[in-house]
C-alpha cells in the first residue's frame, strides 16, 4: 500500500471526475506519494496548520500508470510517485488526518477513524 494527502475538495472534484489528476502532474510530472511510515513526516513537514487533510490508502497493483519509488530531493528515503493520474478503483480506503492539539499529525492507518464524506 502507498498513501496520498488530499484536500477534502480535492477528493470530492477526483470522485466527480472519476480520475485524480493533481496539479503535481503538470509541475512534477507525478503524483508524490508515501509510504505509511513517511505520512506524518511529509504532513509535518508541508501540511502544518492544515484541518482539512484526507489521507488515500492506495493499492499499488490495481494502479493504471507506472510507480516509482525516487529519492529526488536527496532525503536518503525512497518515495512512491505515480507518474499518471490515478484511478480511483485504486483507493482501498480514505482516512482524516487531523493535527493534534499542539498541531503535529500522526498517522497509522490502524488506528485513524475512516473518512466517509
Amino acid at each position: 500500500m502507498i498513501y496520498h494527502m488530499i484536500s477534502k475538495e480535492a477528493w470530492k472534484v477526483a470522485r466527480e471526475n472519476r480520475l485524480y489528476e493533481p496539479p503535481s502532474l503538470q509541475t512534477d510530472r507525478f503524483i508524490h506519494c508515501s509510504t505509511e511510515e513517511q505520512v506524518s513526516g511529509v504532513a509535518n513537514m508541508f501540511y502544518t496548520g492544515r484541518t482539512d487533510l484526507l489521507v488515500l490508502v492506495i493499492q499499488e497493483d490495481q494502479v493504471d500508470a507506472e510507480i516509482v519509488y525516487e529519492d529526488l530531493y536527496k532525503m536518503n528515503q525512497l518515495y512512491p510517485h505515480i507518474y499518471g493520474g490515478l484511478n480511483l478503483n485504486a483507493v482501498q480506503k480514505v482516512y482524516r488526518l487531523e493535527p493534534d492539539d499542539v498541531g503535529l499529525f500522526t498517522f497509522q492507518a490502524s488506528t485513524e477513524l475512516e473518512y466517509r464524506g
